[in-house]
Order: C-alpha cells, then sequence, then structure tokens
C-alpha cells in the first residue's frame, strides 16, 4: 500500500490505495490468497519478523523518465499516477518496451544533473547480479549481468559516483534448497564470509572492469551515498551504516546495531580505509537528493529505538540527528542537531525537501525533513515537517492525521511541477 500527502495552497490531502499489481487484482476478484508467499513455510518469531520487514519495506516510490512508479523486488515496475485531488491510480505493469523482464532494485539512483537513472536486480539463480541504467527520458540499456558475483547475498542497496557504480558483498546470503528440504529460512549468516565491495564504471556494457576489495567486518542493507575523491586520484567515497548485528537482521530487530562510516578506496593500490562518522545507533540516512553522486557534507539519520522488544517485527525510528561528514568521531561529535520524536513515539524513515530546488547557489541543508510519526499510547498520528538548518530540528508543521499511516520507508517527494510533467501511461 502506497500513501501520499498533497500540500498544495495551505491544504493537505491524505490518501492511501494498494498498488494494483497483478497478484492483488488476481486475488480480490477471488476473494481470497492464491499465491503462497515464499516466507509461507516459516514459523513463530521468524515468520512474522521475515513477512514484515522483507515484504512489507520492499515497495519504493520513484520518478524517473517523467514516470511515477511503485517498485517492489518481487515483480516489474508499476506505473502510477497522482491525480490532481491527491488520488493514488495505479496505471498498470511497466516493462520499458519489453526490455525489463523481471524486478529491479527498490533502491534505483538518479543523477540529478543528468537525469539518469541507474539500477540493478539480485536473483536466486546465476547471475546473482544484474546491473542496467535509464537514459533521462526512461529508455532503457542493455543488461551488464556480474558473473564474477560468486554468492546469493542479500544486495538490497548500492551507490553511485559521477563514474562508478558500487555494490556490497555482505555476509548475509540465500540459500533456496535449505528453505526447501529442511523447511527453514533461506536467509543465512555466513561468518566465514568476507564482505566485499564492487566497482563498476557508471557506464559500462560488461563487467570486465569491476573491481572487488575485501571489507571484513563491513555489511550494509542501505547506502546514503558516494562520490569520487578529488583530492585523491582514483579513489572513491562511499558513506553507509555498516550493520554490527548483521546475525541477527530480520530476526532479532531488538538486538539492531548500525553504525555511519566513510569507506576510502583507492581503486590504483587496492588500499581501504574506513572511518567511523557516528557511534549512534543509526540507519535509513538520507540527504539532499541534488547531492546524489558527489560530495554532500549532512546527513540526517533515523535513531534506532535502543528498548525494544524481541518480538517487533520491524526496527522503530525514536527520533533524528543531522550529522556532518566532514567530522569523524575520533576527533570531534559530528551530531549538528536532534530531535528525538518523545515517549512512545516513533516514525518512519525521514525526507529531506530542499527549500528552493531549482536554486543551484541554494546551500545543502537549506529545507526540511519531513516524516511520519505515532504515538503508540495514544494512537494519534502525525506528519511532521521540521527545519533540516535549525540546531533542534525544529517542528514548522505538524499535521494531524484522521488514522495511522504503518512504519515504513523509502518514501519520496515530488514537486507539484514533476507532477504536472508526468506521462499517463
Amino acid at each position: 500500500m502506497l500513501h501520499s500527502i498533497m500540500i498544495s495552497q495551505g491544504r493537505a490531502t491524505l490518501c492511501s490505495r494498494y498498488v494494483e499489481t497483478y497478484k492483488y487484482t488476481v486475488e480480490r476478484e477471488a476473494g481470497y490468497p492464491l499465491f503462497p508467499s515464499i516466507f509461507s513455510c516459516f514459523n513463530g518469531l521468524l515468520a512474522s519478523t521475515m513477512r514484515a520487514a522483507l515484504l512489507a519495506t520492499r515497495i519504493i516510490v520513484a520518478l524517473f523518465g517523467n514516470r511515477l512508479y511503485a517498485l517492489c523486488e518481487s515483480d516489474l515496475p508499476y506505473a502510477m499516477r497522482l491525480t490532481s485531488n491527491g488520488d493514488i491510480q495505479t496505471l498498470g505493469r511497466h516493462d520499458f518496451d519489453q526490455k525489463l523482464s523481471t524486478s529491479m532494485t527498490a533502491h534505483p539512483k538518479t543523477d540529478p544533473e543528468t537525469g539518469e537513472t541507474f539500477a540493478f536486480r539480485y536473483s536466486p539463480v546465476f547471475p546473482y547480479l544484474t546491473y542496467f541504467h535509464f537514459d533521462a527520458d526512461g529508455t532503457k540499456h542493455p543488461d551488464v549481468p556480474i558473473f564474477s558475483m560468486r554468492h546469493r547475498s542479500i544486495l538490497h542497496d548500492f551507490a553511485i559516483t559521477k563514474k562508478y557504480a558500487i555494490f556490497v558483498d555482505i555476509q548475509m546470503t540465500v540459500n533456496p534448497i535449505k528453505m526447501i528440504t529442511t523447511g527453514g529460512t533461506p536467509v543465512v549468516f555466513d561468518p566465514s564470509k568476507v564482505p566485499k565491495i564492487g566497482v563498476l564504471p557508471r557506464y559500462a556494457v560488461d563487467e570486465s572492469e569491476i573491481k572487488w576489495f575485501d571489507v571484513p567486518g563491513f555489511n550494509i542493507l542501505h547506502t546514503i551515498n558516494a562520490w569520487d575523491d578529488v583530492q585523491e586520484d582514483d579513489s572513491i567515497v562511499l558513506v553507509a551504516p555498516n550493520v554490527l548485528s548483521v546475525q541477527y537482521v530480520f530476526e532479532r530487530w531488538d538486538l539492531f546495531r548500525a553504525s555511519v562510516e566513510k569507506v576510502r578506496i583507492n581503486l590504483k593500490t587496492g588500499i581501504v580505509t574506513r572511518e567511523p562518522i557516528s557511534i549512534r545507533n543509526l540507519e535509513f540516512g538520507v540527504i539532499n537528493r541534488a547531492y546524489v553522486g558527489k560530495k554532500n557534507k549532512f546527513v540526517y539519520g533515523s535513531v534506532s529505538e535502543e528498548s525494544m522488544h524481541p518480538d517487533d517485527s520491524i526496527p522503530k525510528c525514536a527520533g533524528l540527528v543531522k550529522l556532518d561528514l566532514d567530522v569523524s568521531s575520533n576527533v570531534d561529535e559530528p551530531t549538528l542537531a536532534c530531535r528525538m520524536y518523545g515517549p512512545n513515539c516513533y516514525g518512519g524513515e525521514p525526507f529531506f525537501v530542499a527549500r528552493e530546488p531549482e536554486n543551484p547557489n541554494a546551500e545543502e541543508d537549506d529545507g526540511y525533513v519531513v516524516s511520519f510519526v505515532h504515538d503508540e499510547k495514544t494512537g494519534e498520528s502525525k506528519f511532521l515537517v521540521m527545519d533540516a538548518k535549525s540546531p533542534q530540528l525544529d517542528i514548522v508543521a505538524a499535521l494531524k492525521l484522521p488514522r495511522r499511516v504503518p512504519y515504513g520507508f523509502h518514501g519520496l517527494f515530488v514537486k507539484e511541477s514533476d507532477l504536472q510533467k508526468l506521462k499517463e501511461n
């Protein structure tokens, strides 16, 4: 289900609609489930955790090629439409002129300067990783299979720079045979595996130039940003939350711990250096999207709730912090601002909205951070708009919602001018 708030002329319109996928349409007409989930054989804690964490959070809304898409890693993209009165409509599956035959990542990256979009998909069958990209008009280029990735890894996100695409092969792997033969979980932590970072030229037509670098103990679910290091030739920088408790991911969210790191890779020497940015338990970091693929300074990260229960099926965000990436936690305090939501209050993934998105001279943090927040004690839900430059992330607007928006991640802000450009098919 997608949830949207349209803010126009001083009014806010909330809409919640199911994405009318093929599965949803067939089962709605039948009146009961017809397609089993691959997680239906799970039992107990892991069953609820996997369904909630993997299935519910695998939907993202993406805008590229003048189309709005709902992306899910188990189906083709679905073209969506937002009407002038704020309603959400499903236009249907989109295969990019039959050039996309299966799903794509829920985390495509759009270069704000060129309009190009870069994406990948991972598969339980070889090749496990396939990379591709789209022109600014939405035209898809041919697939680039990555045969050198030899593991069925959990690969949920990646990053781009102006020159490269960056993938992280972590210690969480998928073993579908185990699920079939024993009825157990297909997601397995491999303590003997060494995580690797793969760096591929951004416009590669094959994988011949990919380079893999061992990075022991570096396990990520999401990236924050990456860029080419102008101060050190042949080097790139990746910023991401390193999941320190990766063996418990999907099973014990109360044990979840992540620390934001800056990883620098010298592509010529192969030397990898890692710098902790913050030791706070942070995930779901967002930036001003005008800086995707190039050096940025500010990150807005979700503070994970420290007192979660073992039965909680999804990570809870208790507040926000603003980090300065130019400050290392080894030297000084990188936290510039902080806002906690209060007792029993939790939010979804935040999103940065630039105050003047068309102004090339605007400061990076000149804008707002928005998020849905729910009070578990009173049942009240709000949409918060916070000043991204203020030292306490001051709330400048709070919209009380008529119903709850469930905890979720991977949102999108679309300007009204971009909505008017959307194609209707």
